[in-house]
């Protein structure tokens, strides 16, 4: 894996937490207008005891998953600071961190560091090596471990 996709890692995995919240907030709101429609039937045909019921079991699914989720992107957020703080150039680190930590696009990342889009370009290019150098030396490290 190359440094790009390690470190896009994180947002990929707040992408899914941002769905997830999506659908238990239209979950909750479908849940908040189920009503009870009395049609005079002694049995109910449909397997499901209630809508309301079924809603509910489903929030609680997608919200256990949710927290799955939002611990894996907390580890994985918390590695790629670690492969950051690897990178020994600041401003390359600082690149990263705007990028990979904030998801900042790279027109207001050239704007912060009063540089032009494509100098930050060219010095995200240096800062991905940077990194692939960091990631060589981790596995390295574990494989003579």
């Amino acid at each position: 894996m190359n440094a790009k996709e390690y470190l896009s890692k994180a947002y990929r995995l707040d992408q899914r937490i941002n769905s997830k919240l999506e659908q238990v907030a239209s979950l909750e709101n479908m849940a908040m207008n189920c009503t009870s429609a009395i049609n005079g039937m002694p049995n109910n045909p449909s397997k499901s005891v209630s809508h309301m019921a079924d809603a509910v079991c489903k929030i609680i699914d997608i919200k256990n998953n949710l927290n799955d989720d939002l611990a894996k992107l907390l580890k994985c957020k918390i590695n790629i600071i670690e492969i950051i703080q690897g990178v020994n150039n600041i401003e390359y680190r600082l690149i990263l961190e705007k990028r990979y930590l904030s998801y900042q696009p790279w027109e207001d990342i050239a704007y912060d560091l009063d540089y032009s889009v494509s100098w930050v370009l060219k010095l995200h290019r240096k800062a991905l090596r940077a990194v692939d150098a960091v990631l060589a030396g981790r596995e390295n490290k574990n494989g003579m471990a």
